[in-house]
């Protein structure tokens, strides 16, 4: 529902290509793309994905007609394969919810090329971290990679709560854990966030929809020694979800 109800992380979204500029192309690491084993993406024209139901019917007549790119999709294999990391192209996905509606507001045109990168259903952080690794020498100066998920996640806390409902305790105990050890660069307290962060299991009873940070984290540091973050947007829905959003590179 970001796609459709006004809130600061809907407008966030409409105009993050005037902080990233326009891509060439670029690859999204969804929370809804579990599969077994890492996929990515591989039609040229992937088709719109409305994996979802109970929302506004408006949602489903709406489709994202961006290109796919084959030829980067082999690549994007063959430069895992070197780094050690096993990816299989899938032909016929589409793009899920998770690439599609973030991509609608704030690339609107639909005319840059899209991929999607899946989620192993057995990865950990620090999987989806190599993988991001893995990517930094292909997106380069000119690609994009986002990581699509939620800060927090605990849908089964959800209650009626208003969009500007004031965010639990525990919600933002996390959060701001986490935002704290991104400001400081701290990659091995996030790669054991678990472990380390307040109330992680309550904020993530399951790991899909933060893995995505971890890819992106990845892809940011590539090949250098330390990476640098900047906070993009905080705000909350719902009292239950954090809709925070950073940015990561290489120094």
């Amino acid at each position: 529902m970001i796609m459709l109800d006004p809130s600061p992380a809907h407008d966030f979204l409409r105009g993050l290509q005037g902080i990233t500029g326009r891509p060439d192309f670029i690859i999204v690491v969804s929370a809804h793309w579990e599969s077994h084993g890492l996929k990515v993406t591989g039609s040229p024209a992937p088709k719109t994905i409305h994996d979802f139901g109970g929302f506004d019917p408006r949602l489903h007549q709406m489709t994202y007609p961006a290109a796919g790119d084959p030829q980067l999709a082999a690549d994007i294999q063959a430069v895992l394969g070197q780094a050690g990391i096993a990816i299989a192209v899938d032909p016929l996905r589409g793009l899920d919810h998770g690439a599609w509606i973030p991509l609608k507001l704030a690339f609107p045109e639909a005319d840059i090329p899209v991929l999607q990168i899946s989620i192993p259903k057995t990865s950990s952080p620090r999987d989806l971290y190599a993988v991001g690794k893995a990517l930094s020498p292909i997106l380069g100066d000119k690609g994009l990679l986002i990581g699509s998920g939620s800060f927090t996640h605990n849908l089964y806390e959800f209650k009626g709560q208003e969009l500007d409902a004031i965010p639990a305790p525990w919600v933002t105990a996390f959060a701001e854990w986490m935002n704290a050890k991104i400001a400081a660069n701290d990659v091995e307290a996030l790669l054991n966030y678990r472990e380390m962060a307040p109330y992680a299991r309550e904020n993530h009873p399951t790991e899909e929809h933060l893995l995505p940070l971890f890819a992106a984290m990845g892809a940011g540091i590539g090949n250098h020694e330390s990476i640098t973050s900047s906070t993009l947007h905080r705000s909350y829905h719902h009292s239950i979800l954090a809709m925070d959003a950073y940015s990561f590179r290489g120094k």
